[in-house]
This record gives C-alpha cells, structure tokens and sequence, in this order.
C-alpha cells in the first residue's frame, strides 16, 4: 500500500465500515494513524463520529493493513469537516476571486 505520511485518507474496512483518519506511520502490516472517525449517516446526511470512543483521543492508532478493503484521498469537503471536527479549526472554502 502506498500511502502519504501525513495524509488524511478514506479508508474502507473489510468489515464495511469507512473511516477517515491521517496516516502518519507505514509498516508492512500495519499503519498509524490518528483522529480516526467513522463515517455515518444522519438525518442531515453523512456525519462524522468518532471510532473509538473509550481511547486516548491524543495517542496514535494502529490499523492492520490486512484489515483494509480499499482506501483514497478524502475528498475536499469532507476533508475539511474532518479538520474541522478533529481540531475545532474552519477551514474557509476555496473561493475565485475575479476582478
């Protein structure tokens, strides 16, 4: 697998579970990552929970790559909801500006 150290990825559990989380370790077998949430389906539309709620929030994660379906850049959006959800900054949305 070929991921980018401090990269915020869609990850697709075997289990069928998405997260999202930043990579910030590889191994062979397995990857670190932190602020790992889940992805869930609200009223509102999908919404970002966290994965695991009894850890440290502040401790890194390990993940088994065995465990992985498939994985890919976050898209844009959602990637600054993430931030946003993990670090409590708004990211402003990219605007043109045309003069």
């Amino acid at each position: 697998m070929n991921f980018e150290i401090n990269t915020v990825y869609t990850i697709k559990l075997n289990s069928g579970e998405e997260l999202i989380a930043k990579i910030t370790e590889v191994q062979d077998n397995f990857i670190i990552i932190t602020d790992p949430v889940s992805v869930a389906p609200g009223q509102q539309g999908v919404g970002l929970i966290p994965s695991m709620f009894t850890a440290d929030p502040d401790k890194p994660v390990t993940l088994n790559t065995n465990n992985i379906a498939f994985y890919a850049h976050t898209e844009d959006s959602v990637k600054m909801k993430y931030i946003q959800a993990t670090t409590g900054i708004t990211v402003p949305e990219k605007k043109i500006i045309l003069g």
